[in-house]
Parts: C-alpha cells; sequence; structure tokens
C-alpha cells in the first residue's frame, strides 16, 4: 500500500492510503505503484486518479508537483 497525501494552497484534499497512483507529468503521464523508486516531478493539467479501498477516485489539477520515497506519495497541486 502507498500513503497518498494531496494538498492545494487552500487545503488537504486527500490523506489515505492508496493501491496505485496515476499522475499527468509534464512529459507524460506515469502511475506509481508500491516499492516505486524514489522521484520528483512537475505536474501539466490533467487528472489525478488513485484506488483506494473505497473504489476508485480522480481529481482534475492545472499544474503541480509529485514526490515519491518510501511508499510515500505527496502532491503539491493547483485544482
Amino acid at each position: 500500500m502507498l500513503r497518498l497525501k494531496i494538498v492545494s494552497p487552500e487545503k488537504v484534499i486527500y490523506d489515505g492510503e492508496v493501491e496505485s497512483v496515476k499522475v499527468p507529468g509534464t512529459q507524460g503521464a506515469f502511475e506509481i505503484l508500491n516499492n516505486h523508486a524514489p522521484i520528483i516531478s512537475s505536474l501539466g493539467d490533467g487528472r489525478v486518479e488513485f484506488t483506494a479501498s473505497q473504489g476508485s477516485q480522480s481529481i482534475d489539477v492545472h499544474g503541480g508537483f509529485v514526490e515519491v520515497k518510501k511508499n510515500e506519495v505527496c502532491l503539491c497541486v493547483e485544482v
């Protein structure tokens, strides 16, 4: 499992455990799974999709950054 935290300048949008996360990287979309290599990447406009125990959810974003390390995924985004 991954720990996902999505924050915007206004509020925490999501904070919980997920199975996978798809993000709109500026060089193309990519998926983050358990034990993903550490990475920091910029995000473009698009949809962040994630699968949790409650099912799949998505959020439209207008840029930001993602950091992945030790099964923790942190997104700082504009919504």
